[in-house]
């Protein structure tokens, strides 16, 4: 069946393991009940926001089930680039701390990959993080992100706009958010604590848009 789904899609079949393996999952069908089924959510820090010039410093994400913040279940890496920016760095202060054991950009992609499976994957403005993902994939010679995707600041929208308290035009900030929900800005500008950050939010607004038997398929006609 994966063949199958290359032939069709034209992509390549001699993949490592690892990822024929991540394409299999999604041959099972996802569980409706929001409780049961698994989200990761994730951010990466970046050189620059330059999908086809920039590159990934890291990746931070945490997992969400059975209405809770899986602390345990997490993931972090640091990736070893020679892209380098000094204005973004002054932001997240990767390179200039050079604190973090950084793995080849392949091998950090191997275990993102084995992290996720087939889980929803939540990020806030979540094109700019696949498209980040997506390029990287495509430079190592491995297909795109098959993940379902979920963008918080479109589910802020749309509990605001049941309010008719909204600007459609404005672009929502994760600070902005967080402050609204009284979340602290803890760790802001890494990725694991961007992650987790956006982690809080994403389950304040499960309960808003819907309290009661809420299904996937109604998350996901809220995406970006």
């Amino acid at each position: 069946m994966i063949r199958e789904w290359f032939k069709k899609n034209e992509q390549p079949e001699d993949l490592p393991e690892y990822f024929s393996r991540y394409l299999s999952l999604f041959d099972k069908d996802k569980a409706e009940d929001v409780a049961v089924q698994r989200f990761v959510v994730f951010d990466t820090e970046t050189t620059g926001f330059d999908i086809h010039e920039d590159r990934i410093l890291s990746i931070g994400a945490i997992a969400i089930q059975n209405n809770q913040l899986k602390v345990k279940d997490h993931f972090e890496v640091y990736l070893k680039q020679n892209t380098f920016n000094p204005e973004t760095v002054k932001i997240h202060g990767i390179i200039k701390n050079e604190r973090f054991a950084q793995l080849p950009e392949a091998e950090a992609l191997e275990h993102f990959i084995n992290y996720i499976g087939n889980s929803i994957l939540v990020a806030h403005h979540a094109g700019f993080d696949k498209s980040m993902i997506n390029k990287a994939l495509a430079r190592n010679g491995l297909p795109r992100l098959q993940n379902k995707f979920l963008d918080t600041a479109i589910l802020y929208k749309k509990t605001r706009i049941v309010t008719n308290f909204i600007d459609k035009n404005k672009v929502y900030s994760l600070d902005e958010i967080a402050e609204d929900y009284n979340i602290e800005l803890t760790d802001r500008h890494t990725a694991s604590g961007d992650a987790f950050i956006t982690a809080l939010i994403f389950m304040k607004l499960i309960a808003k848009i819907d309290a009661k038997n809420i299904k996937i398929r109604k998350l996901l006609r809220y995406r970006y």
